[in-house]
C-alpha cells in the first residue's frame, strides 16, 4: 500500500538534483510513490545520461517536467538569469502540472519536498492544499548565515543589499566555519551587477521557509554541531547516497564514463589522485594548463573529470599532447559515479571545487581534500575541511589569480604525506557512518520526516 503521492522539486542545478534524487529512492524505499519535477532542459540531460534499462531503475520515481522560463539556448550557467526567470515562469507551471496530474487520474499530491532554493514553490503548494517539507542541499552553516541575514545588516557587518560593511571574518557560533565577509555565497555567485536577484532570492526564500513543517539537510551532527547547536530546526538526514545497488539513477545530466572504475581497480590502495571541480565550474586555458602540469609534475595516477564545457577556448592539439605524455599513469573523463569513486580503495585524495555534494562524499569516505572553490558557498565549505575538520589543505593562488603548477604539485604531497589529515578523514568517515547506521542521530531524524510526510 503506497504511503502517498509527494512532489520533489529541487533548483534546476546538478548538485540539487543529485541529493533531491537520492532522498526520492529512499522515500519509495519507505513506500512513498514519488514524482520528481526537473526543468524541461535537465529533464531531457536527465534521461540522455541515464545509463540503457535506467528506466526501470528508477522504481517509483516518476519523472516530470516543467519550463523554466528561458529561451532554448540562454546560459542556464548564469545564475542571475537562471534564478530570475525561474522565480517568475514556473510557479504557473507548477501549478498547471499538479492541475493536469490530477485530472490524468495520478494520486493527489499530499506532500511538497521542496528545495530551500525553490521556496516560491512553497506558496503554491499551500495554495492548492499540498502541505510542504523541505530541504537543504548545502551545509547548514551556509543556510544558518542567511538565516542571521537580518542580524548581520542590523550588527552592521552587511548594508541591506546584502555587501559587507566591514572586511573581516565573520564566525557565528564556535566550531562554525570562519567567513571572510567579502565571501559570502550571494556576492559570489555571478555578475555583481546581477547579485541583487540572488540576495533577493535569499531573502524571499527564509521567509517562504516558514511555510514549511520540517527542514532537513544533507548533512550530520559531527560535521556541523555549532550550526545545529544554532539552529536545531535544522534536522540533517545525512550524508545522502543511493545505496545499495549502484543502479540507481541520481539525475546527472551527463552519462557516466564507468571505465575509470575498472582503470582503478588496476592502481595500488591509496596511490591515486582525483580531480573534480563539479558541474559549474569554469577554467580559462591557463589555468587549466597549469593544473594538468602540477598533475603530471605530482608524478602519480591520476583521475580527472573534465567536462565538455569546462575549459571553452582550450587548445584541443595541446590537450591531445598532454594526454599522450601521461597516457600511462592519468585518466581523463567526462563524467564518472563520484560517490563509487571515492568509495574506492585506490583513490588517496580529491581536489575539489567543495560543493558540498563533493565534501559530503567526501567526508563519508574518509578522502582527504584539496580545496578549490569556485564561487557561490564554495569558500565557506573549504572552511569546514581546513579549518574546523582539518581534513584537507587549500590551493592558494598566485598574485595572477592563477594557481600554479607547482603549487598544484605541493599541496597535493602536503594533503597526501599529512598523517593527521588522514586520521582525522577517517574519523570524519566513522562519524558519518554512526549518523546513518540505526540509531544514529540521521537515522533518527530521517525516520521523523517519514513520520511526517506519513500523515
Amino acid at each position: 500500500m503506497a504511503k502517498g503521492h509527494v512532489m520533489v522539486l529541487p533548483m534546476p542545478c546538478q548538485g540539487h538534483v543529485v541529493p533531491l534524487m537520492e532522498l526520492s529512492h529512499r522515500l519509495v524505499d519507505h513506500g512513498f510513490q514519488v514524482t520528481f519535477v526537473n526543468t524541461e532542459v535537465d529533464h531531457a540531460l536527465v534521461l540522455a545520461a541515464m545509463a540503457p534499462g535506467g528506466g526501470a531503475a528508477l522504481r517509483g520515481i516518476h519523472l516530470a517536467s516543467i519550463p523554466d522560463g528561458l529561451a532554448g539556448d540562454e546560459d542556464r550557467k548564469d545564475l542571475n538569469k537562471l534564478i530570475d526567470a525561474y522565480s517568475r515562469h514556473m510557479p504557473g507551471y507548477l501549478e498547471r502540472l499538479v492541475g493536469e496530474m490530477e485530472a490524468a487520474g495520478r494520486p493527489r499530491v499530499k506532500w511538497l519536498v521542496g528545495d530551500v532554493n525553490m521556496g516560491w514553490s512553497f506558496e503554491v503548494a499551500k495554495r492548492l492544499g499540498i502541505r510542504v517539507a523541505s530541504f537543504w542541499p548545502a551545509s547548514a552553516a551556509c543556510l544558518a548565515i542567511m538565516l542571521k541575514i537580518p542580524q548581520l545588516i542590523e550588527d552592521g557587518v552587511l548594508n541591506d543589499k546584502g555587501w559587507p560593511e566591514r572586511q573581516e571574518t565573520l564566525q557565528l557560533a564556535p566550531g562554525m566555519p570562519p567567513l571572510h565577509t567579502s565571501l559570502m555565497s550571494w556576492n559570489n555567485a555571478g555578475a555583481p551587477e546581477g547579485q541583487h536577484i540572488i540576495f533577493d532570492l535569499v531573502c524571499r526564500n527564509n521567509k517562504f521557509n516558514d511555510l514549511a513543517e520540517m527542514t532537513v539537510c544533507n548533512s550530520f551532527q559531527e560535521a556541523e554541531a555549532g550550526a545545529f547547536k544554532l539552529f536545531p530546526n535544522i534536522l540533517p538526514i545525512g550524508p545522502l547516497f543511493a545505496d545499495g545497488e549502484f543502479q540507481k539513477p541520481v539525475g546527472n545530466f551527463l552519462p557516466e564514463d564507468a571505465r575509470c572504475l575498472k582503470w582503478l581497480d588496476a592502481r595500488a590502495d591509496g596511490s591515486v589522485v582525483y580531480v573534480a571541480f563539479g558541474s559549474m565550474a569554469i577554467f580559462d586555458p591557463r589555468q587549466f594548463q597549469e593544473l594538468a602540469e602540477g598533475l603530471e609534475l605530482a608524478g602519480r595516477p591520476f583521475l580527472w573529470v573534465v567536462r565538455p564545457d569546462f575549459t571553452p577556448g582550450l587548445s584541443q592539439a595541446w590537450l591531445a599532447e598532454f594526454q599522450q605524455r601521461v597516457a600511462g599513469t592519468g585518466m581523463i573523463v567526462s563524467w564518472c559515479s563520484q560517490q563509487q569513486v571515492l568509495g574506492h580503495r585506490a583513490v588517496a585524495c580529491f581536489v575539489s571545487h567543495c560543493g558540498w555534494n563533493s565534501t559530503m562524499e567526501a567526508a563519508r569516505n574518509g578522502v582527504p581534500v584539496l580545496c578549490w572553490p569556485y564561487f557561490c558557498e564554495q569558500f565557506l565549505d573549504r572552511s569546514y575541511v581546513t579549518d574546523v575538520w582539518r581534513t584537507g589543505l587549500a590551493v592558494t593562488p598566485g598574485e595572477d589569480g592563477i594557481v600554479a603548477k607547482e603549487e598544484v604539485r605541493s599541496k597535493v604531497e602536503g594533503v597526501i604525506g599529512d598523517a593527521g589529515i588522514r586520521k582525522r578523514a577517517s574519523w570524519l568517515k566513522d562519524a558519518a557512518s554512526e549518523c546513518i547506521a540505526d540509531g544514529g542521530s540521521s537515522h533518527k531524524n530521517f525516520n521523523k520526516f517519514i513520520d511526517l510526510l506519513s500523515q
